[in-house]
């Protein structure tokens, strides 16, 4: 536990990472030519979409950190997860939208070294930790890599995305059983999904998800109308909206039978 870093562990062979909820711009906030436009790329409220998970004895981590000063869920090597394809980069100079982030130079490579060590390399260490922790008590566990953007963003997808975007690296970071499972009860939801579309998991889900080792490792990402009501263009009056449970609550019953098939593959006999 620490200022910047929330990790409630449980037992079940699950663990839940949120890593884009932070909105902490630490000592680099002046640095950007705006708070809330550093802050709009946030994966807004997806910790509390998935708060249910610790009832169920899922270990949830959390940073508390913002993205745009560094995104855990970018290879730290600086290799694009999608090439050819418009993204952010391990320190974002851009927001989605593609506008500048900084006011002046963006961070060096002595700066992003620096961001490294004091929030990438910990996060990691601490993913790493928890997993070690629940694979010495079971065969198999689940890394489910939580996300959401906002439905429409031109420059990364065309069109309306899909309410339930699950990646699994084509497959390789999980189990085809486990895929499929989820991708069942997302189509019985009624809301559209896809598997490994746009978004087939970032560095987390790749880097983790060894099947064959008894870690299987997936990413979902939300499109965010799902549990908040989007205006069709966000600005410091009307984003975000507030989290509203009572809103939420279709999506969350989902969400919830989700981290349960998860948490029952895992315990399946390998």
């Amino acid at each position: 536990m620490s200022d910047w870093l929330h990790i409630v562990e449980g037992d079940a062979p699950l663990i839940v990472a949120c890593p884009h909820v932070g909105r902490a711009l630490a000592d680099v906030e002046h640095q950007f030519h705006s708070p809330w436009l550093a802050r709009r790329d946030t994966d807004w409220w997806v910790d509390k979409l998935y708060a249910f998970a610790a009832g169920m004895g899922a270990t949830l981590v959390t940073t508390r950190i913002s993205r745009s000063v560094i995104d855990v869920n970018r290879d730290p090597s600086g290799v694009s997860l999608y090439p050819g394809r418009a993204t952010t980069e391990l320190c974002p100079t851009t927001t989605f939208d593609g506008e500048p982030l900084y006011q002046g130079t963006p961070p060096d490579e002595a700066e992003i070294m620096r961001r490294r060590g004091l929030w990438f390399n910990p996060y990691h260490a601490a993913l790493q930790a928890q997993i070690d922790r629940l694979r010495a008590r079971h065969d198999r566990v689940i890394l489910y890599d939580a996300h959401s953007i906002r439905s429409h963003v031109p420059r990364l997808f065309d069109g309306e995305l899909p309410q339930f975007n699950v990646g699994t690296n084509g497959g390789q970071s999980c189990a085809l059983a486990l895929a499929t499972a989820i991708e069942a009860i997302c189509a019985d939801s009624g809301m559209s999904h896809v598997l490994d579309g746009r978004f087939r998991g970032g560095w987390t889900t790749r880097h983790y998800g060894h099947p064959e080792n008894g870690v299987h490792a997936i990413q979902m990402e939300l499109a965010i109308r799902g549990y908040m009501d989007e205006p069709v263009t966000p600005n410091e009056q009307n984003w975000p909206p507030a989290f509203e449970l009572s809103r939420a609550a279709p999506l969350i019953a989902t969400l919830s039978r989700i981290v349960k098939a998860a948490c029952a593959f895992a315990l399946q006999k390998a």
